[in-house]
């Protein structure tokens, strides 16, 4: 009996893309999908909102890997995966929490699309990426600019156009 697949939603930046091409896996510290809390907190949605939401949080960390790494393009990235269910684990078990750990690293294989930031939302992304940690922090300010950010839809890209996509978001 085949083990049923779960999708995995995982914040990157351009370099990683860059990586996963390099070396042919991507290595995963924090990843977000639809978990048992999720489907609690936000009992109304559908399966549909539920991805999103956890689709949204992905490109929300990807900020934070953005000002982890100053030198990246200014462009949120998420590459959502489908795991079998054994490889994905709840860390945060708070109402609500859609965030998971991965074992192991995620081949190319198991990419089912690419999501990155549009050239129109660089400048947002930048300016929400220089306060991200404030906001993270409570400043109602700094998260209006991380808010803002979501009005940016991020691009859809199947893992066979990556060398495309590196060309034009490098």
């Amino acid at each position: 009996m085949s083990q049923q697949a779960v999708r995995v939603y995982i914040p990157a930046t351009v370099p990683l893309l860059a990586e996963l091409r390099r070396v042919g896996v991507l290595t995963v510290a924090e990843a977000h999908a639809v978990t048992p809390t999720l489907r609690e907190w936000y009992a109304e949605g559908d399966e549909e909102e539920l991805e999103y939401v956890a689709f949204t949080r992905a490109a929300q960390s990807a900020l934070r890997l953005l000002h982890a790494d100053p030198a990246a393009p200014p462009r949120r990235v998420v590459v959502s995966v489908d795991l079998p269910a054994d490889r994905v684990h709840r860390t945060d078990t708070e109402l609500g929490s859609s965030t998971v750990r991965v074992d192991g690293p995620i081949d190319p294989r198991s990419v089912a699309a690419l999501h990155v930031d549009g050239s129109e939302a660089v400048d947002a992304v930048a300016a929400a990426t220089a306060v991200v940690e404030q906001a993270l922090a409570g400043d109602p300010d700094a998260q209006f600019t991380v808010d803002g950010t979501e009005d940016h839809e991020l691009e859809w890209y199947d893992v066979s156009e990556l060398d495309l996509l590196l060309h034009e978001a490098g």
